[in-house]
């Protein structure tokens, strides 16, 4: 198959759930060609490999799973020159860590990324990790056009209900022995497991979205082995899960009322209206046109809801999102609403995969309202105030008011001395990850940098914004920070003209690369 996979059984140096040090023997990490995908054309400089972590930190020496990882190896000697580990994680919890190594690896500048072996993972229980969790079948789960997610009375909020009660369920049948082990500090301990593997002291370690939260924990759980650190668009970790939610679905809001602005400023192009108010009341009249009659027979008001979303992570869709629209609108074409639901909203197996594992680490890390009037009470008032993303985020998140594992205590986030100083880049407008977020990310950690962009894209390092790269690779490279309060210009606004699709990840960033970073519609 092409495919040789390291096993490394437990090593010395792994830390447990109490904190303490695991003894046993530690085998090299055999890297060897990676598996071919479908699809995909992988790079003849990945290799492959896997690393045998516990199921459970408090049983060392029981039951082991696989972390699945890759690497682009440094082109230096592990000499002076020669900068460590750098791991990689896009964000989720959910997205594939393996997918993201090639593109940081040819994306940071020459002298930083070959003085680095640059390793993606597939934290626990995704992608080629094992075991890789699926709960459904996706072709029948995702069947478009799905029910509308903004409820039109009792019965309708109950079958949606049903859906998300449903999910849980069959989670909980399938994975019992695993659920209680889906947590964030858990993949934190397997990255120190990585690290140990690896035969690094310390590591280095770029974060996106969930990957920053992820990265705090393991930056609070083990300080001492943090080299240097990037958190790139940040989640506050004092509101974790529940409250984020509501947080984000007003920054989606914001978000969203940009990108009418934007329509309407471009008014000549797409005739939809040339105030906000008036391409709102066209996006709104659209969602409910496709609630009686589905595009295509497959675009319905929930699958422009998933499509719409991924222009609350980039704007570099806006050009191609607001075309769709006005062909539908003013030619009644429907193959441009098709065609983007395709390429941004569609659900596949890997999808439900991500969307399983988003699920069980947010239902478990933390407690969630148990009683569905209390969700109820909360999505009235804020669809109010915040329609656009409301309650489909409330559905997206409802499984988890029937989540077969309790949520539990998270982690406290805190620094510590033995810290180092660390870089954080952040858009002021990000819906995903809310800039008052980073703000408390920011203050958990009062030694850490922030670096700021004027726009509101999600993912804003490595995606042609040479100020904000420019902070990144001068970190990576030798450790130095920017002073506080530093700034970066926002990227242009993209253009009609430019009809620019994510399929250009040089151009796109991560959303290119990605898909979405996380996706939908955390982070």
């Amino acid at each position: 198959m092409g495919v040789v996979a390291g096993l490394v059984m437990l090593v010395a140096g792994v830390a447990t759930a109490d904190g303490t040090a695991v003894a046993g023997r530690k085998a090299p990490v055999v890297w060897g060609a990676c598996p071919k995908v479908a699809g995909k054309t992988a790079s003849a400089a990945l290799e492959c490999a896997t690393v045998r972590v516990p199921l459970d930190y408090r049983e060392p020496m029981g039951q082991q799973i696989k972390i699945a990882l890759n690497r682009i190896r440094a082109k230096v000697s592990r000499d002076a020159n020669h900068l460590g580990t750098l791991l990689v994680n896009p964000g989720g919890p959910g997205s594939s860590g393996r997918d993201l190594t090639e593109y940081v690896a040819t994306s940071l500048p020459a002298d930083v990324s070959e003085r680095y072996d640059i390793i993606g993972f597939d934290p626990r229980g995704v992608g080629a990790s094992q075991p890789s969790v699926h709960c459904v079948d996706p072709a029948t789960y995702y069947k478009a056009p799905r029910p509308d997610a903004v409820p039109h009375g009792k019965a309708e909020e109950k079958a949606l209900l049903a859906r998300a009660a449903g999910y849980a369920s069959r989670c909980g049948q399938l994975w019992s022995w695993f659920l209680p082990h889906l947590t964030t500090e858990n993949s934190a301990r397997d990255m120190d497991a990585i690290r140990a593997a690896l035969g690094e002291e310390k590591i280095s370690y770029l974060g996106y979205s969930y990957g920053t939260y992820l990265g705090a924990v393991y930056a609070t759980l083990f300080p001492t082995r943090v080299k240097r650190l990037v958190m790139d668009s940040s989640v506050d970790p004092t509101g974790v899960w529940y409250d984020s939610n509501l947080k984000q679905d007003r920054a989606f809001e914001h978000r969203h009322r940009q990108f009418l602005a934007w329509t309407a400023r471009h008014h000549d192009a797409y005739k939809l209206g040339a105030t906000q108010k008036q391409t709102s009341f066209a996006y709104y009249a659209m969602r409910d046109r496709l609630r009686a009659k589905p595009a295509g027979g497959v675009v319905g008001p929930s699958e422009l809801d998933d499509t719409f979303t991924v222009a609350g992570y980039s704007d570099k869709v806006w050009p191609q999102f607001a075309q769709a629209w006005s062909s539908y609108v003013r030619q009644g074409d429907v193959r441009g609403l098709v065609e983007i639901y395709n390429k941004h909203g569609k659900n596949d197996a890997a999808d439900e995969n991500g969307y399983a594992i988003y699920l069980g680490v947010q239902c478990r890390d933390a407690r969630w309202p148990r009683k569905w009037d209390t969700w109820r009470a909360d999505m009235k008032a804020l669809h109010r105030e915040a329609p656009f993303l409301t309650w489909p985020n409330a559905w997206f998140n409802a499984p988890c008011a029937f989540w077969p594992v309790r949520g539990g205590t998270p982690v406290k986030v805190h620094a510590s001395r033995k810290l180092p100083p660390f870089l954080m880049l952040q858009s002021r407008h990000d819906a995903a990850t809310p800039y008052q977020g980073a703000l408390q990310m920011a203050r958990s950690f009062p030694r850490a940098r922030m670096v700021l962009e004027g726009g509101g894209n999600h993912g804003v390092s490595l995606a042609g914004n040479k100020c904000l790269d420019g902070y990144l690779a001068a970190y990576l490279r030798d450790g130095t920070l920017p002073r506080r309060d530093t700034t970066c210009p926002a990227l242009p606004e993209p253009r009609p003209a430019a009809h620019m699709t994510s399929g250009d990840p040089k151009r796109a960033g991560l959303l290119g690369i990605l898909g979405v970073l996380e996706g939908l519609p955390i982070g």
